[in-house]
């Protein structure tokens, strides 16, 4: 019911799919948790730029800041 909500509102919002789920990516550990429509949008940014992006160098900083997120306990931003 959600994401059909923001299909209707957030044009390109069917990009974000994608995105392969996973237990980290770039939106993750550049945005902290939100559940408006304004930070799925900062989120869907972060997909966009990923996919425009990707490569192993971009997965590679993912991997490092998902490090650095579970150590020092600092999500998002």
């Amino acid at each position: 019911m959600l994401v059909a909500d923001y299909e209707k509102q957030i044009p390109c919002y069917h990009f974000r799919h994608l995105v392969r789920p996973g237990i980290t990516g770039w939106a993750q550990v550049n945005y902290p948790y939100g559940a408006n429509l304004d930070d799925t949008l900062r989120k869907l940014e972060y997909d966009l730029y990923y996919i425009r992006n990707y490569s192993f160098r971009l997965d590679a900083a993912i991997v490092l800041k998902t490090v650095h997120v579970m150590l020092f306990a600092k999500g998002g931003r």
